[in-house]
């Protein structure tokens, strides 16, 4: 038998609530914001975010700007993050026990990925299937995926990748431009449901080279210190209330 009456006192049994389940949280929370800090900052610029429509916000990012006090990474936000590589697992084995070859690394346990303008912007994919069944798309492909709620999920289910969420969609280009793929796999689960939505999209040359010159301008900017005209004229716009570098940019406006 497990002798339960020690350490700091008797446990009882039952749901545990109200101040220990904070207390709990806050351990976990503090654990996964400890582990972050400790990484190193990257030192480019990430294909996954060369979509984001403001390039003020991307020089700030890649210039390590500390962000407005309050709006850094939270537990919560870790804990997203770290849930959809988890989903991303379970897809990955899915597709896999269906018959589609995909590769998710290199031989040596590395990522697939590129990098370009002497290191500065980098991407690393989530796979590439080299070939699988007859569903209508010509192997290799590229494969991404993405984990997100029900709203997000059916909204992309409804518009497609490249209306819905364009991030993804520049995203998922320039790395079939810098890998040398002419379609992706897009692969989405419904966090709650763990319904599974697909879309094959397809290369588009004047669409990659056009993320890619921008990826050029942000980098550009962020070595001779200067920052990009703000995306909107003021603050209240619906992005900026977004970002975590609102008041940073806003400060002294005009």
């Amino acid at each position: 038998m497990i002798d339960l009456n020690h350490g700091s006192g008797t446990v009882y049994g039952g749901t545990i609530t109200g101040g220990t389940a904070t207390r709990i949280n806050a351990l976990i929370d503090g654990a996964l914001i400890g582990r972050y800090r400790r990484q190193a900052p990257r030192d480019y610029l990430g294909g996954s975010r060369i979509g984001e429509p403001c390039a003020r916000r991307l020089v700030y990012e890649i210039g390590h700007v500390p962000p407005d006090e309050g709006r850094a990474f939270d537990g919560t936000i870790l804990r997203i993050f770290e849930a959809g590589h988890r989903f991303e697992t379970l897809s990955i084995g899915w597709l896999r026990a269906a018959g589609f070859d995909l590769r998710t690394e290199r031989r040596d346990g590395g990522q697939f990925g590129f990098s370009a303008a002497g290191g500065r912007l980098r991407g690393h994919i989530d796979g590439v299937i080299v070939d699988g069944p007859d569903v209508g798309i010509a192997w290799p492909a590229l494969w991404e995926h993405k984990a997100l709620n029900a709203k997000s999920w059916n909204d992309l289910v409804k518009r497609g990748l490249k209306v819905s969420k364009p991030v993804y969609f520049a995203q998922v280009q320039l790395y079939m431009a810098y890998m040398e793929l002419a379609v992706a796999l897009f692969t989405a689960i419904n966090k709650d449901t763990q319904a599974l939505y697909h879309e094959a999209v397809a290369f588009d040359p004047a669409e990659a080279q056009g993320l890619s010159d921008k990826a050029v301008e942000i980098i550009r900017a962020a070595e001779a210190g200067e920052l990009p005209p703000r995306i909107a004229s003021a603050s209240d716009f619906y992005l900026c209330r977004l970002c975590p570098y609102q008041r940073r940019c806003w400060e002294g406006a005009p």
